[in-house]
């Protein structure tokens, strides 16, 4: 018999929350164990499938723009968080980069925030800033649209599919005051180790790993250990639905690529962090063109959040590469995050599982790309060409980032800072793929607690047990 408090809310706030948990079973699982679903969209209600209307409900929220007082404390809360945890690689190279060097309006604001947080910066001093921070919005009419929206379409829980995005604190804000528990899921490895602040103070969480889980109580000691659920992450689960599946015959099709010849695939950061991924391309193509690396042909996929740009100068140097640009569709014109109204298509999802499946290895630039290779028992191999001497960006610091220092230390990649290393690197995983199985294994169960089929199912449990 069902209880009369039964209903759940769940804030879908960008592409990456709608890959997660609408393209997975996610939905689908939560129907059989709720008796009312308020999806309250970041997006516009177009870009849903259909829905059984019995069940869910989509709600679109209104656009809310920070102004220069909300996003004063917020920022403070955010720098005061990577102040106090200013001895983890990660967080200290953060701390770093947001500093400001100019003397602008913004940029003493900025300063006067490095100096306020050198000295105000304890777990009390942050939730006294975030009490500021609502106090700076909660008079803000679309701040009042959102408490009238959570008042209307009252539910017995609020689920955040993601813990950072600025305007989510405003709802957290009202979910307390009308006494709705909250609950967010951390939706990547790197968030608690290298990031800022989280949006607002959640009631409860669910995390991908008891790792992840002992990363939450060290950089937020006043959580409950009780109300973290270890779940494993729904973005991986698209691999082992069938609906995402394209045959071997179909993709080297898709892709025109040779059958007889093994696969290296590339896969891109976004241009922020990988400025370096044309060289490493033009490295790998001219290792095959030179015969450096073992015969075989090369597989580009780019960055979803980017379009093919910065890549015209390669095709044309390069036209035996292959490339996979991710089909991500923008929902929305005019939104001042674009990047967070683009989602993928179930095509790209499918494509994506393929370019997983049928590839012999994977090259990427510290990417949590390399997880989703190890899923398939792929060989990884990590880019690391840019330090302070070379001139190039400098990627290598983040092998020091304590995320990725884990990948490090289990010897599950090979790591290579330079042309040799990498060509020697590809040459030993193409003749044996073999090597570094065991680790790879071994870093999949460290970092996803829960089999991919398993894994919304116990989002779905883990959200009833909060109830």
């Amino acid at each position: 018999m069902r209880s009369e408090k039964n209903s759940l809310g769940i804030v879908i706030t960008d592409g990456v929350g709608f890959r997660n948990f609408v393209l997975s079973s996610f939905l689908e699982k939560a129907a059989n164990d709720f008796t009312k679903i308020v999806i309250f969209s970041g997006l516009p209600i177009s870009a849903y499938p259909k829905l059984n209307s019995s069940k869910f409900t989509i709600v679109e929220l209104p656009v809310f723009v920070e102004n220069k007082r909300n996003w004063f404390w917020r920022k403070l809360k955010e720098i005061a968080h990577l102040q106090n945890h200013r001895q983890n690689p990660g967080i200290a190279d953060n701390y770093q980069m947001n500093k400001s060097r100019g003397w602008s309006p913004h940029a003493i604001l900025v300063k006067a925030i490095y100096g306020i947080s050198q000295f105000f910066h304890s777990e009390n001093n942050i939730l006294f800033f975030e009490k500021l921070q609502e106090t700076s919005f909660k008079n803000d009419l679309i701040v009042k649209q959102y408490g009238n929206i959570l008042a209307e379409f009252k539910t017995d829980l609020l689920f955040f599919t993601h813990q950072r995005p600025p305007f989510i604190a405003t709802l957290v804000y009202w979910a307390r005051k009308l006494n709705i528990p909250t609950a967010s899921f951390i939706f990547s490895w790197d968030n608690l180790a290298s990031k800022g602040r989280m949006a607002a103070t959640f009631d409860h969480f669910l995390v991908w790993s008891n790792l992840m889980k002992t990363e939450l109580l060290r950089f937020y000691p006043l959580t409950n250990a009780q109300h973290i659920s270890v779940v494993g992450t729904p973005q991986f689960e698209p691999y082992v639905l069938p609906e995402y599946e394209l045959s071997e015959v179909e993709f080297y099709k898709e892709f025109n690529l040779i059958p007889q010849k093994k696969i290296i695939c590339y896969s891109c950061a976004d241009a922020s962090i990988g400025p370096n991924d044309p060289l490493i391309i033009a490295t790998i193509a001219e290792g095959l063109r030179s015969g450096e690396i073992n015969d075989a042909q090369l597989l580009v996929r780019t960055s979803p959040a980017e379009d093919e740009r910065r890549f015209a100068e390669t095709k044309a140097l390069y036209p035996e590469i292959k490339w996979n640009h991710p089909k991500w569709e923008l929902t929305r014109e005019g939104h001042p995050e674009p990047w967070s109204q683009r989602i993928p298509t179930q095509e790209d999802l499918a494509v994506l599982k393929a370019v997983l499946k049928y590839s012999d290895l994977n090259v990427n630039m510290l990417s949590t790309m390399s997880l989703d290779f190890m899923l398939f028992d792929k060989p990884v191999i990590n880019t690391a060409f840019g330090n302070p001497e070379n001139g190039l960006y400098n990627d290598q610091r983040f092998l020091n980032y304590e995320h990725y220092d884990n990948v490090v230390k289990s010897g599950a990649v090979k790591i290579a800072k330079n042309k040799e290393e990498l060509y020697s690197a590809i040459n030993a995983y193409l003749q044996n793929p073999e090597i570094n199985k065991s680790e790879r294994k071994e870093l999949i169960n460290m970092q996803i607690g829960q089999p991919l089929n398993e894994t919304t199912q116990a989002c779905v449990n883990a959200l009833k047990a909060i109830i």
